[in-house]
């Protein structure tokens, strides 16, 4: 819980909780210690410049998916060695800077961007690394805007072409292939998916070694879910449980690294989203808490329908009323939730929104020429 002492005073704005954030991180290390894993963060879920410090000082390296990412991980601190450069759509521009700078790899999506890939580093005069994301058909059941490991997402290279584009890679001039990546959804809450995903990375590896290809590392994404109904209860998410199932059901080569991509786990619940009541609504058959905060500071739950606790805490009444929670940007959409048990809540009162560490403070917008919510670190 946010002390109030800790709320600054403009909202709104997102404060960080840094030794959740710090204690979240020692969780993925202790678990991954003795075994040959390595841990890339997800910049793309918060790239606040201190949170983006603590990671790179801790040695984990980091996931890509755009320029200002790649600059970014650089200068806080991450080890160009450590950076896996990710996305569809990688411009000229963008894979320069990786292959200029040594990355880990890219990830290829299409066989299109492979061949630039080569093109661009034989002018460079330089080897980029690469590993071919594979598109597994595998569902991970989660809301479709954040499920990407099936046949009609646009991510990946499906299996049919799968045996294509690793030729293509060997065969290409300046490129080294270093494996095979993979990255089935987001905010996955059950085991079955990555078991499944065990299951498929094997037999893929056995069917390249039969024809004597072998990869020196193999990348299984991430897409471990928090929960965000009980963020005090499990403010750190189930890390063992997940590398169990790859420590129990994937079978690593000899000399092999297994690579994982982490976002929303590792910040997700450091984050809270803190906003000012401007006004209590009641039209006569529903009340409305309007809020400071709108879908331009927090657009998870307009764009997929998630929902976020939603605690006042400056409120002492003991009655509870039900209020719908509003934003004031001019769309319907700008609801953060329905129906919400809030202590009787007025003018100035302190609304905290819960688990806002990943996907809020970086997809913020100026839409309605807003200003872009602060943030502070305690």
């Amino acid at each position: 819980m946010i002390d109030l002492h800790d709320i600054p005073s403009a909202t709104p704005c997102y404060v960080y909780d840094m030794g959740l954030l710090r204690n979240t991180i020692a969780e993925v290390k202790r678990n991954i210690e003795g075994f040959p894993y390595d841990v890339h963060y997800a910049i793309k879920a918060n790239y606040v410049p201190i949170i983006l410090g603590e990671i790179a000082a801790s040695g984990l390296g980091a996931d890509l998916v755009s320029g200002p990412e790649l600059h970014a991980a650089l200068e806080a601190g991450f080890k160009p060695t450590r950076l896996a450069f990710s996305g569809v759509g990688k411009t000229d521009d963008e894979i320069i800077a990786g292959i200029d700078n040594g990355i880990f790899c890219f990830n290829v999506e299409s066989f299109p961007e492979l061949q630039n890939i080569s093109n661009l580093a034989v002018s460079r005069g330089l080897t980029a690394n690469v590993a071919i994301r594979v598109n597994p058909n595998i569902n991970a059941h989660t809301h479709k805007y954040v499920t990407t490991g099936v046949a009609e997402n646009k991510f990946g290279i499906n299996l049919n072409l799968l045996d294509k584009i690793v030729d293509m890679a060997l065969e290409l001039p300046y490129i080294h292939l270093r494996g095979l990546h993979f990255h089935i959804g987001s905010q996955i809450m059950t085991k079955r998916p990555y078991k499944l995903l065990c299951d498929k990375v094997n037999e893929l590896q056995d069917r390249f070694n039969a024809r004597g290809i072998e990869f020196e590392m193999i990348n299984v994404g991430g897409g471990l879910g928090v929960d965000y109904d009980n963020p005090d209860e499990h403010a750190i998410p189930d890390f063992e449980g997940f590398f169990n199932v790859f420590k129990q059901y994937l079978n690593l080569r000899a000399g092999q690294r297994l690579h994982f991509e982490f976002g929303r786990s590792i910040v997700a619940q450091c984050g809270t989203l803190i906003s000012r009541v401007l006004y209590i609504k009641d039209n006569g058959n529903k009340k409305f808490v309007i809020l400071d905060a709108g879908m331009t500071d927090l657009i998870r739950p307009a764009l997929y329908q998630s929902h976020h606790i939603i605690e006042n805490i400056t409120s002492a009444s003991r009655h509870i009323e039900s209020y719908d929670v509003v934003g004031p940007v001019c769309e319907s959409g700008d609801v953060f939730g329905r129906d919400e048990q809030l202590p009787i809540t007025q003018r100035g009162d302190i609304i905290a929104i819960r688990t806002a560490g990943a996907y809020g403070e970086s997809m913020a917008s100026c839409y309605n020429m807003r200003a872009l919510p602060r943030h502070c670190c305690i």
